[in-house]
């Protein structure tokens, strides 16, 4: 009787910690930095043109560059619609060196988008990450739809 008792207590044992040594074993190891793509001029011009406005802190050319009914989606705000909108919550924003990467991207007639990275300042690797839904009257140059980023620091404790 004493031994099965020792046996159960053992095994439960085993099962309840084997959980816990397989989220130990499976953490996530650093991701690799994902390479940059070369982008067609004519969407290689959105992102230089946001760093521009970016780094001089132009609130209206920033929003200048989206689709009169774009929209901001930023960490920890609420979405952002429209031009005016846009330039208002960008509004002493930027004023500082922003470098943009591309990781993918696709494009048709008027429809597109740009996957990628972006660092500020003098940092080394990649700050956050962005998606850009693209749009555009046929013929006519890219603007930016959507803009959604986040970084890449871990959520802080409460």
């Amino acid at each position: 009787m004493c031994r099965s008792r020792l046996a159960v207590i053992l095994i439960s044992g085993l099962l309840l910690a084997a959980p816990v040594v397989a989220q130990e074993a499976a953490a996530p190891s650093p991701a690799a930095r994902v390479a940059d793509v070369a982008l067609p001029a004519a969407l290689d011009r959105v992102l230089r043109d946001y760093e521009q406005a970016w780094r001089t802190g132009d609130a209206k050319a920033l929003a200048g560059l989206f689709a009169e009914d774009g929209f901001i989606l930023q960490s920890n705000q609420p979405p952002v619609r429209g031009r005016a909108a846009i330039e208002a919550a960008y509004a002493g924003q930027g004023s500082s060196p922003l470098r943009l990467r591309a990781l993918a991207y696709a494009a048709e007639e008027t429809t597109g988008y740009i996957i990628g990275a972006y660092t500020y300042g003098n940092s080394v690797g990649d700050t956050g990450k962005f998606t850009l839904t693209l749009k555009r009257v046929a013929g006519g140059p890219w603007m930016i739809f959507s803009d959604m980023d986040n970084t890449n620091a871990p959520p802080r404790p409460r």
